[in-house]
């Protein structure tokens, strides 16, 4: 026995020099700063990129963000429009459950809203934990804010469109050693309304090779259209690749954390402003060069919410996630998918609707609260070339059942799809008695929800907010809900479309 206590101890002392060893490459693995988190959030689009499979766009660069971060498959937004999403995002909680829902609110002094004093921003968060804030781009949030509290930097405003920061990035901060949280806003699908679209376009789409969803007319416009959105894809790919290079060269890349991801889905009908997967399914992918054991690379399919991107940024960061924040760590090793995800759509402009889904890993349930309105009652989106063509194959019956169901005058109060087997939504299972239990089990979840949360798109809006809206739009704004207005104030209506079309105004922050 004696004999064998020296190779004992020999194995004893490998076995604690290689322990120490691997402690000292995790130590030496571990980041001497604080990590950046940047947010690049692109405007209007869906799921259309090379890596989640179309094989017509050319998005190189977003492609290899995805082969060497995670790529999210089953990203659900909390709403399918603008301002309703993105203050539920940057607030980490449901917009329904703070009253900033409807779209275009507390925009002027009149219809100011406030967040309560318990919220708190995931910016400020940061601002708190010492890191330099900034935003690059739109914000449209639906609630009156002081920008200094969120943002560092100046910014532009407007009466109807809210307020958008003047582009600046981490350059822009004194300490380049201090952290930063950062947004970067590139314009995805909207950047077929720039006059030089044209010729900014590379790698022109082949027009005969496209396949529409089958809810839409094979019609001239509408091909050109979409193949105008899959053109602005691989515009949005050059933007991302000029952000990644920036980063590269300010020696920034290996220290921050990138979170590429839409704040809903296409502009087309039926996708925005709606709760089909066309509005509220989005690209994420999340990326981390120098910290690949946090970010392991891979594909991920579980059902996540948007609101899980602003609860993983502050906890990546050490920052502690707020007990009223809805989303959850996607990094954090009790992670697990969530059995459903609630999105909403209130008021958008002038067109008053109320629409709530509940999405769980197969099944889409809809709830049409005004089912008597029809889907396409008058909206923003009229003037639209789009929008006009297929109207005019609606009134001339030259549509097909699927894709005359959007512009019917009425809608079902219900709607129910196996996203398994019906992917594009067309075939409503909520008069099917097979499905019966799956309805009864999701309009459970949606009823309880609703109490639970105190839903505030329940209750009337505030004549404050729906002011603005006739003021503007005035005789396109044809609800119920303004016919008060109207003769309350009878001067009101259109009285004040011009400030539709003013101008951003800069305002310097000191």
């Amino acid at each position: 026995m004696n004999q064998l206590r020296p190779y004992v101890a020999l194995l004893v002392m490998t076995f604690l020099l290689c322990s120490c060893a691997q402690k000292t490459e995790q130590i030496a693995k571990t980041p001497d700063k604080k990590p950046n988190i940047l947010w690049i959030y692109v405007e209007d689009i869906s799921q259309d990129l090379g890596t989640y499979g179309e094989p017509l766009v050319k998005t190189p660069v977003i492609d290899d963000l995805a082969n060497k971060g995670v790529k999210f498959t089953n990203t659900i937004m909390p709403a399918p429009v603008c301002s309703a999403v993105r203050s539920a995002m940057i607030t980490g909680v449901m917009q329904t459950t703070l009253g900033v829902h409807n779209h275009h609110s507390a925009r002027t002094e009149e219809s100011a809203f406030y967040l309560p004093e318990t919220i708190t921003t995931v910016p400020e968060l940061f601002k708190k934990a010492g890191y330099f804030t900034f935003n690059s781009g739109k914000e449209d949030y639906n609630f009156s804010y002081d920008r200094k509290d969120l943002y560092e930097g100046d910014y532009m405003v407007h009466p109807l469109y809210g307020k958008s920061g003047v582009p600046i990035d981490w350059n822009s901060r004194q300490d380049k050693d201090q952290p930063f949280f950062g947004q970067i806003q590139l314009k995805g699908g909207k950047h077929i309304f720039s006059s030089t679209f044209k010729d900014r376009v590379k790698f022109p789409i082949d027009r005969s090779k496209i396949k529409l969803p089958p809810y839409y007319p094979n019609d001239p416009v509408v091909v050109e259209e979409w193949a105008r959105y899959l053109e602005s894809l691989q515009m949005t790919d050059r933007d991302v690749g000029e952000i990644l290079q920036r980063l590269k060269d300010d020696g920034e890349l290996d220290n921050t954390l990138i979170f590429f991801f839409a704040d809903h889905g296409t502009r087309f009908l039926r996708h925005k402003q709606f709760l089909y997967e066309g509005g509220i399914k989005v690209p994420f992918i999340a990326y981390w060069k120098g910290n690949p054991n946090i970010v392991v690379p891979g594909v991920r399919d579980e059902l996540i919410s948007g609101l899980d991107i602003g609860a993983t940024s502050l906890a990546v960061a050490g920052i502690d996630i707020p007990e009223y924040f809805e989303g959850e760590n996607l990094f954090s090793g009790h992670y697990k998918s969530k059995d459903y995800v609630i999105s909403a759509r209130d008021r958008c402009d002038f067109t008053i609707d109320r629409i709530r889904s509940v999405r769980t890993e197969r099944y889409k349930y809809i709830k049409n609260f005004f089912p008597e309105r029809s889907a396409m009652q008058p909206s923003y989106r009229d003037e639209w070339e789009l929008t006009n063509v297929s109207r005019q194959l609606y009134l001339d019956g030259k549509l097909n059942d699927i894709q005359a169901k959007h512009w019917l005058p009425q809608r079902d109060v219900e709607e129910l799809y196996d996203l398994v087997n019906d992917p594009d939504e067309i075939n409503n299972l909520a008069n099917d008695p097979n499905y019966a239990a799956e309805l009864i089990h999701h309009r459970e979840i949606l009823t309880s929800w609703i109490k639970q949360t105190d839903d505030k798109g329940q209750y009337p809006e505030r004549e404050e907010s729906l002011k603005l809206m006739l003021g503007i739009w005035g005789d396109t704004a044809i609800n119920p809900e303004y016919d008060l207005l109207r003769a309350k104030y009878p001067d009101l209506s259109g009285s004040q479309y011009s400030l539709k079309n003013e101008r951003f105004k800069k305002v310097t922050q000191k």
